[in-house]
């Protein structure tokens, strides 16, 4: 009975096994890659829905050679789709020109550089012909060897609204300090580079110094400051105690300015007359830095006969009156012969090792989000003003800063930005000017800090400056800044704070995300650690195999999908043709047939296999035809005449 049993068990399974496999039937394949296994995998299971089986009958000779035969169509087809995803990556080398691709790729980021920045052009940022001559001399002029805080440094003082941005912008040339009627604009420390013939410093423009007591009402008149726009959440008494610190923050500010230089200018109003304010500030700095240089000038005294009647009535402030015009330039040339006459002239220092580039991180965000906060915490001192007061910070303040790892960056502390329609509405011309400044602030900068406030939901606001910073190519680290005010954390707070920042800001989904308290110093560290690490990434370059052979995976795990029409697209070759931000073009038989979804697949998988962590990448899609064989005989081709052409025009004139 056993055996009958046996036997019977035994017939069961050679028929549920109707080949038998040895290890001498399987043949031998070379290891693959990940993402070809799937490839492969997914290629199999296609066809074995294509060419299925019957159902199982008994095993015998006939079902055996068709089941070979089948097994063998399936190969066939196989290596069919693997040939075919190999020719739609790359044509033969005989026809391709790397060396013209090369320089065709140059082309392609030039041209789509030149079109982005004519997309994102700033209010008042076109300069005329001559005014770029200008600022193109002083570049050439001016010495780059020569680190700021050797240089000695001027400083300009006076009450509110008599010229001191005007003559500042006079002196460094350019548009650098906001200049408005309007007394109070100027509040924090702002610095520029000048030169005067062989001589070189460095300007330091103040905010006007009030010293006569007033009331709360003439204050917040002569500052124009609001206690209202985006102040709704602060206390009546707060609003009010924050206006009251105000003139003593701003005369703070001039006070550093002034003991910090080797020569004040001294500004008065001519048209306006001698003020009480200028008699106390005269008293102030003779009696206090009577030591330095101290030069009188009387703006605003346009006509040369005017101005030496305008100037006169100064004399009774102890100091020689200069008549000038910060907005002609009249007078200021007597000027500078006797800033360069108190200022002692710096030599080149022969150990310094040239600097050729300083990344630039630039810190922007919402009004009272912390930003002058953070500025602070890193450089170690008050270097502005910070103050629940609504927009305390107008001009984009520079900031030279060393981390511990001795690497120098230069730090750009903005003011908020609102919303487009808000700033319109509320009709202050220094916030839109404050606003444009914060956006060429971005656009001059290597690295964003996107700063956000720990318990205010991510707004509208916050996407738009989001998308801003994408444009621009700029590498980003999103700081959630008051992390302290957070209740009841643990471990899992930090898990879903980031992941409620990733869905709603999506366009910086590759940023990383620093939490800190800047009010306390906690953790302000880690945004320089993640800047300097953003900026390696925007710098990296891959070399051309490597690219090659992360797209080759990339198209063979997931091919281009296929028209209506049966047509596929097909990379020819890539290449990485700039860095800041990294840019990469692929030569390619047709862009049209790259959709959307597919580039963010492809620049998806370059992320996962090369990095490129808090920066954006850019993949520029370029069509071609195949390039017909020519030995040189034939003249240049149709598309290297073109190709010459277009080199030509984008030639940048010396």
């Amino acid at each position: 009975m056993e055996v009958s049993a046996a036997i019977s068990l035994s017939r069961t399974l050679s028929l549920l096994s109707p080949i038998s496999l040895t290890s001498s039937s399987i043949p031998y394949l070379p290891p693959l890659s990940l993402s070809r296994r799937c490839h492969l995998r997914h290629r199999r299971y296609t066809l074995s829905r294509s060419f299925s089986l019957p159902p199982a009958v008994p095993f015998s000779s006939s079902s055996s050679s068709s089941s070979r035969e089948n097994e063998d169509e399936e190969a066939e087809l196989v290596e069919i789709e693997d040939s075919e995803l190999e020719e739609e990556y790359v044509e033969d080398d005989d026809s391709i020109d790397v060396d013209s691709l090369e320089r065709e790729a140059e082309l392609v980021v030039r041209e789509f550089s030149d079109s982005l920045s004519r997309q994102l052009t700033i209010d008042e940022e076109r300069s005329s012909p001559k005014e770029a001559q200008v600022k193109e001399k002083r570049r050439n002029n001016t010495s780059k060897n020569i680190p700021d805080h050797l240089l000695p440094k001027v400083a300009i003082v006076g009450r509110p609204n008599v010229g001191k941005s005007a003559l500042f912008n006079r002196l460094v040339g350019g548009k650098k300090a906001i200049v408005v009627d309007e007394p109070g604009v100027t509040r924090d420390r702002l610095y520029g580079r000048a030169f005067w013939g062989n001589y070189e410093f460095v300007v330091v423009d103040t905010g006007g110094v009030l010293t006569i007591s007033k009331s709360q009402a003439d204050l917040m008149e002569e500052l124009a400051i609001s206690t209202t726009i985006g102040m709704e959440g602060i206390p009546l008494a707060t609003r009010e105690a924050a206006v009251a610190r105000m003139p003593s923050m701003i005369e703070k500010q001039a006070t550093v300015a002034v003991e910090e230089s080797s020569v004040i200018i001294f500004l008065v109003d001519g048209q306006a007359g001698l003020n009480a304010a200028d008699v106390e500030i005269a008293d102030w700095l003779r009696k206090h830095y009577s030591d330095k240089c101290i030069i009188l000038a009387v703006n605003k005294c346009e006509s040369p006969r005017k101005g030496i009647s305008q100037a006169s009535e100064f004399w009774s402030l102890g100091f020689d009156p200069l008549p000038v015009s910060a907005l002609s330039g009249t007078g200021t040339g007597e000027l500078l012969d006797l800033v360069c006459s108190g200022i002692k002239k710096v030599e080149e220092p022969e150990y310094l090792e040239e600097e050729n580039y300083v990344p630039a991180i630039a810190i922007v965000g919402r009004p009272n989000v912390g930003k002058s906060s953070i500025l602070n915490a890193l450089v170690g001192e008050d270097r502005t003003i910070v103050s629940p007061v609504s927009g305390t910070t107008r001009d984009a303040i520079d900031t030279e800063f060393t981390g511990s790892d001795g690497q120098k960056f230069r730090l750009i502390d903005t003011a908020g930005i609102r919303r487009k329609a808000a700033v319109a509405s509320s009709g202050s011309i220094p916030e839109a000017l404050s606003v444009n400044q914060a956006f060429r602030a971005i656009r001059r900068s290597d690295v964003v800090a996107l700063v956000i406030e720990a318990m205010a939901c991510i707004t509208e606001q916050d996407c738009k400056i989001a998308e801003r910073i994408e444009k621009e190519g700029k590498g980003c680290l999103i700081v959630v800044n008051k992390w302290d005010t957070i209740p009841n954390k643990n471990q899992e707070t930090t898990v879903f704070y980031e992941e409620d920042v990733r869905r709603k800001v999506r366009s910086l989904s590759w940023a990383p995300i620093v939490y800190s308290t800047a009010i306390a110093g906690h953790s302000v560290e880690k945004i320089i650690v993640a800047a300097a690490a953003v900026e390696k990434e925007r710098s990296r370059r891959l070399t051309t195999a490597i690219l090659n052979q992360v797209v080759r995976e990339a198209v063979a795990f997931k091919a281009p999908p296929r028209t209506r029409g049966g047509k596929r697209g097909r990379v020819y070759y890539s290449t990485q043709a700039a860095i800041r931000p990294p840019t990469f073009v692929f030569f390619v038989n047709d862009a049209k047939l790259f959709p959307e979804t597919y580039r963010r697949y492809m620049e998806k998988q370059l992320r996962t296999s090369a990095g490129f962590a808090g920066t954006p990448i850019r993949l520029l899609w370029r069509s071609r035809r195949k390039m017909e064989k020519n030995d040189g005989k034939d003249g240049p081709t149709k598309m290297q005449e073109n190709f010459k052409d277009r080199e030509k025009k984008l030639a940048v004139p010396a």
